[in-house]
């Protein structure tokens, strides 16, 4: 089929765009990754599609065909973290401090099961470009129970549109899928949102693939929790809402920088000081809860502690 009719589908305008099909999505998709189509057609498409607006379907047509290009290698034990693509500016990473955590954590808690934590990361990808897991994970050690995936290895041809992405230097439908594509066959997922409205929709486009996913409202498009906030989990298929308060747990930090660098996130991890290991520790509490290790955040603080 030309591709020129998908362009025509998401470009014409409010009275002649209309939604693809599964199967003319996937389609669509294949011919990018394969760039058996222009740059041209490319951008055009991407820029026209995300003005339209993506739906429920397309997006979930997406994960199925870039999928289809994947090369998954199954941790046991896990959850994916779905952090974004295009980095952080304004925190450190804080899943370096993670792994020395859960080892603490396993030593004197040798009743719950083990939870591993799956993380992906390439290039930077547009729109924020700040810094990438991909850079952390070239620079430090992290053990035992976190385990890296390189897009570039996993899901090549994906990278391989980098350069194109940024060309166009504007969020896509591959900003809102990539994140938590499964990789490591985890059985959890955990993404972000700030805005309530795009729960149901990550619930809605990932689930399928994962026992669960749960949706936290976090800083800079990943799990990782800096202040008081919320997270979502589809209970009987009803979405719940918890609440949780960072001071009930003495946990106390506010610092933001302007655009944190390389060196700067290192040294922080690499020296942590007590207000940081406390945040650490607060989100490993919060993947405990939501891989069903313990049943309240309380028992996971009590726990770890």
């Amino acid at each position: 089929m030309s591709f020129k009719k998908y362009i025509k589908a998401v470009g014409t305008g409010p009275k002649g765009n209309r939604e693809l099909e599964e199967d003319e999505i996937i389609d669509a998709i294949k011919l990018i990754l394969n760039r058996d189509v222009t740059d041209a057609q490319i951008g055009a498409f991407l820029v026209a599609w995300r003005t339209k607006f993506e739906t429920i379907g397309e997006l979930k047509g997406t994960v199925k065909a870039l999928k289809s290009f994947m090369n998954p290698k199954k941790v046991e034990d896990s959850m994916e973290l779905g952090y974004s693509f295009d980095g952080r500016v304004k925190n450190p990473f804080l899943f370096p401090l993670f792994d020395g955590i859960l080892e603490e954590f396993y030593q004197k808690n040798k009743d719950i099961r083990k939870l591993n934590l799956v993380i992906s990361g390439d290039f930077v990808q547009p729109a924020k470009n700040g810094l990438t897991t991909k850079e952390i994970f070239e620079n430090l050690d992290l053990g035992r129970f976190l385990f890296y995936f390189n897009r570039i290895e996993y899901l090549n041809k994906l990278s391989d549109l980098t350069t194109l992405r940024h060309e166009l230097g504007l969020r896509t439908a591959f900003n809102t899928v990539e994140k938590l594509l499964n990789p490591g066959l985890s059985e959890y997922g955990v993404t972000t949102a700030f805005h309530k409205p795009y729960v149901q929709k990550y619930l809605d486009i990932f689930e399928e693939d994962f026992k669960e996913v749960i949706v936290v409202k976090a800083s800079e498009g990943s799990p990782e929790v800096f202040k008081n906030g919320k997270f979502w989990r589809k209970v009987e298929n009803e979405i719940v809402e918890t609440s949780f308060d960072l001071k009930n747990y003495g946990v106390f930090y506010d610092k933001e920088f302007d655009k944190i660098t390389l060196n700067e996130a290192l040294n922080i991890v690499k020296n942590p000081d007590d207000a940081i290991l406390r945040l650490a520790k607060f989100n490993v509490a919060l993947y405990l809860v939501f891989s069903n290790r313990v049943k309240t955040l309380e028992e996971a603080w009590e726990r770890l502690n």
